[in-house]
């Protein structure tokens, strides 16, 4: 049953202060003749949540929550995210999709406290979060109603939202000449609509925030290292901080060089293609540490299937399902995993680009003395002729039966006759 048909006293909003989530605190009254209780995560936005209460309560808002969640953002949702290693198609660290989940289980929270019957969200009918959003609160209070404004009301543009508040005295400070859409928080700042809408079209520099071309970048490189402890990253060139200051400075440097931009044509949940341009400067960084680390301390069977499960985890976290047993049972598996992934990783940042140009691990597998292309006494070079033949032995076993049914060899004998000279 659609929320639309059950009786509403009171609702908890998921509340931005952009244009849509101030034109529903009234369309909520309006159409529910409910109280509406407005709840913002604070997840690094930063100037964003100025003067938030004032406009959610002149709105028409009973109540605005406003919870600094940063650090639970990042040691929650943020690091097992790095840690399995997931990434979506390809390219996209995921930097909107680990938030909302975090966002509605507060939200189921607030309700809880607050006695409401039901939660609200501002995500179209035509994205990811309304999945994301929901399937939380699903999983974390399946009795709670939800109310989804874009699936219901008349607003279907940016000029009809801004008439809207206009008509009923919601102070917004969108224009119709903001085209782009975006999202910020502590890990990244994606841009979608506008331009962007055309694959074939170049991004504009001016519409990046968190990271500046790797043409005007530094023509000095930067050399950073990255100490993490069991997967966890703890330290910038030795200096031991705590997980925001640690992002932050990520942020900056890797913003200073132009790193961390990725611009992606993804498969959204819903079934269309989408455009997005995302920056992910200090993420992007600690990717690439932390997968520097893993190739020094990880076996070549266990960093195989870690790299397997790695794509599950990132659609998991892409598809709203961050409250299941599996994703719960994959960071099991990851977290055996980082025991010994600890160390340091040494990164080389120019333009753009971010090179691995060092690491090291008390638990690291590799061995010089196994390695060497010099003189050594720890490895018989004449072991690996019964190595090759025993893992050979099927190819050879085929390949004798294909000789003795055909004749031939399935794989035909290249002619070596136009090779030969007079």
């Amino acid at each position: 049953m659609s929320a639309a048909k059950k009786s509403v006293s009171k609702v908890v909003l998921a509340y931005s202060g952009g244009l849509d989530t101030s034109c529903i605190v009234p369309w909520l009254v309006e159409n529910y003749d409910c109280e509406v209780i407005c709840f913002c995560a604070n997840l690094g936005q930063e100037e964003e949540l100025a003067g938030l209460e004032e406009k959610a309560l002149q709105s028409g808002a009973s109540k605005l929550y406003v919870e600094d969640l940063r650090e639970e953002f990042i040691t929650d949702y943020i690091y097992p995210t790095l840690k399995a290693g997931a990434i979506y198609e390809r390219d996209y660290l995921l930097g909107t999709s680990f938030a909302r989940p975090l966002i509605a289980k507060r939200m189921v929270d607030i309700a809880e406290l607050e006695g409401a019957d039901a939660v609200s969200h501002g995500a179209t009918g035509k994205g990811n979060d309304q999945v994301r959003f929901e399937l939380t609160v699903m999983a974390l209070n399946p009795k709670l109603s939800i109310i989804a404004p874009w699936r219901e009301w008349h607003i279907r543009s940016r000029e009809d939202a801004l008439k809207y508040a206009a008509e009923h005295n919601v102070p917004v400070t969108a224009t119709i000449k903001s085209i782009y859409s975006r999202d910020r928080n502590l890990w990244h700042l994606s841009h979608e609509g506008g331009g962007l809408e055309d694959p074939w079209n170049e991004p504009k520099e001016d519409m990046f925030q968190l990271s500046q071309s790797p043409e005007q970048a530094p023509d000095e490189s930067e050399v950073v290292e990255i100490y993490f402890d069991q997967g966890t990253p703890k330290r910038i060139n030795g200096e031991a901080m705590g997980p925001i200051a640690l992002m932050d400075r990520l942020n900056r440097i890797g913003g200073k060089h132009g790193v961390g931009r990725a611009d992606i044509v993804e498969n959204r949940l819903v079934g269309m293609k989408s455009r997005g341009v995302y920056e992910t400067p200090g993420g992007t960084i600690l990717y690439r540490a932390h997968e520097g680390l893993e190739q020094l301390c990880l076996d070549k069977l266990t960093l195989q299937y870690k790299q397997m499960l790695a794509l599950k985890y990132a659609e998991l976290v892409y598809n709203g399902q961050w409250f299941t047993p599996l994703r719960e049972a994959l960071d099991a598996f990851v977290d055996v995993t980082q025991q010994h992934v600890t160390g340091t990783s040494r990164l080389r940042l120019y333009k753009g680009n971010i090179t691995l140009v060092g690491r090291k691990s008390p638990y690291s597998l590799y061995r010089e003395d196994y390695a060497t292309f010099g003189e050594e006494d720890v490895y018989n070079q004449g072991d690996a002729e019964g190595f090759i033949k025993l893992f050979g032995l099927p190819m050879k076993v085929a390949a004798m039966l294909d000789l003795e049914g055909t004749g031939r060899s399935k794989h035909d004998a290249p002619d070596y006759s136009a090779f030969k000279r007079d």
